[in-house]
């Protein structure tokens, strides 16, 4: 199928690029033309396991191709995918005022029928709005489908080529059999193709986030009960995942969830059940406990360290929101290093492929570090932040003797306290 895919972020372009891996022909389009040279040389803006080999493929046979002529791809496409950002607005709604305007330009760039999928995260009743704005533009017949994404940033690549579930959102039977065809490759292996109305694929997107957020900010609670009764959340976690009703996905306690998703879809469920004067005390009450996180973590340093840091260094492992990205949007990292710099302390930080996104945030306020062990130089203490694999398992007789003081404070829970405590170290988890 001809398809042009509108937006090149992280959505855009993984959805784009894996879409002409099944051998569709791709325009992937945006208006920012230094970013179009650059993926027309190979040279990626995010960082996604795989993404950059399936590029340099897909462009070189020629079925994936980059743009800023929207016009020229619409017209030679059936399938118009939008994927621009919806910024978080005012009071927690989401901003549509890019998804409103390329859907104009679609509708005046039409030559005969298409469909328009929005894939940009988006509450329920834009594609309504979208319809709207698109019939006032064009006199071409046209039909207008929601399909959320649900990938996971670091597995991206894999969860559009191997979904668990693909979600189509179409009020016509010719759109709906279109969808289904275009995603047939990807779904050899049994899974659903689930259809139903357009309204109800808006919600299920902020659902199954909403509900995921809820998950990690009842662990976090938890691991902080545990920690004043003098239980273990690590036994405690075990012992709820043997539950097949529960599972072990998202149970993880820690420093609070980041990322793209979970905090501006959480705030926009708020927000539209506050439009539609509905309860939302579970959603309000996990966005609370996600932020409050942040400060249980931050109050951890200063137990040990004092309220005052003038002269003390922390070395940071990990800036990244989570591991296998280089997204620091809503990074927990971010808000504890500006508690720890307003304090008077020093940072030197290391994150496998964050540090040019880290410098685009903090600019010369924190030391960059060339790795994880340069970071440790004369610290009085490592943080980790991140758990990506690189840290799972370091020399702990190295980090003793680059640090000041043998202290280790761990947000995510990745080391053995036992094991640090016969070493010699100080460590401070979540949650023991």
């Amino acid at each position: 199928m001809n398809i042009c895919v509108i937006g090149t972020g992280y959505v855009g372009l993984v959805a784009g690029t894996c879409l002409a891996e099944m051998g569709n022909s791709v325009i992937c389009v945006d208006n920012d033309t230094k970013k179009l040279a650059k993926l027309r040389k190979g040279i990626i803006p995010i960082y996604e396991p795989g993404l950059e080999e399936l590029i340099t493929v897909n462009v070189a046979e020629g079925r994936l191709t980059f743009s800023n002529d929207l016009d020229k791809a619409v017209k030679n496409s059936l399938i118009c995918f939008i994927a621009v950002g919806t910024p978080q607005g005012d009071e927690g709604s989401a901003d549509l005022s890019a998804v409103h305007q390329v859907a104009k330009n679609i509708a005046k760039s039409m030559n005969e029928y298409k469909i328009i999928v929005n894939k940009s995260t988006a509450p329920v009743g834009t594609a309504e709005k979208l319809a709207e704005i698109i019939k006032k533009n064009t006199t071409f017949e046209f039909d207008v489908v929601s399909n959320p994404e649900f990938l996971k940033q670091g597995n991206a690549v894999e969860d559009f080529l191997k979904p668990d579930r693909i979600v189509i959102g179409s009020n016509s039977q010719n759109a709906t059999e279109i969808m289904q065809e275009l995603y047939s490759p990807f779904l050899r292996t049994g899974n659903p193709v689930i259809t139903m109305d357009v309204k109800s694929a808006e919600m299920t997107k902020y659902a199954a986030n909403s509900f995921l957020a809820v998950r990690i900010s009842y662990m976090n609670e938890i691991a902080n009960i545990c920690e004043k009764v003098g239980a273990d959340i690590e036994m405690v976690r075990i012992g709820m995942c043997s539950d097949n009703r529960i599972g072990s996905k998202f149970m993880f306690p820690g420093i609070g969830y980041g990322g793209s998703c979970f905090p501006k879809d959480i705030k926009a469920m708020i927000k539209t059940a506050i439009e539609f004067e509905c309860e939302h005390k579970i959603l309000k009450s996990a966005d609370e406990t996600n932020k409050n996180q942040r400060k249980i973590f931050t109050k951890k340093i200063l137990n040990k360290f004092g309220q005052d840091l003038k002269g003390k260094t922390f070395a940071i492992w990990g800036l990244a929101f989570k591991p296998k990205t280089n997204d620091m949007r809503e990074a927990p990292s971010i808000t504890i290093i500006e508690d720890l710099l307003a304090r008077g302390a020093k940072v030197a930080a290391f994150d496998p492929k964050a540090m040019e996104t880290a410098k685009k945030i903090f600019s010369n306020k924190i030391k960059y570090a060339k790795n994880a062990y340069d970071a440790l130089k004369n610290a009085d203490g490592l943080l980790l932040l991140t758990e990506w694999n690189e840290f799972r398992h370091p020399d702990f007789d190295k980090i003793k003797s680059l640090l000041k003081m043998p202290v280790i404070i761990d947000g995510r829970n990745q080391y053995d306290k036992k094991q640090l405590k016969e070493k010699g170290f100080e460590y401070i988890c979540i949650g023991k």
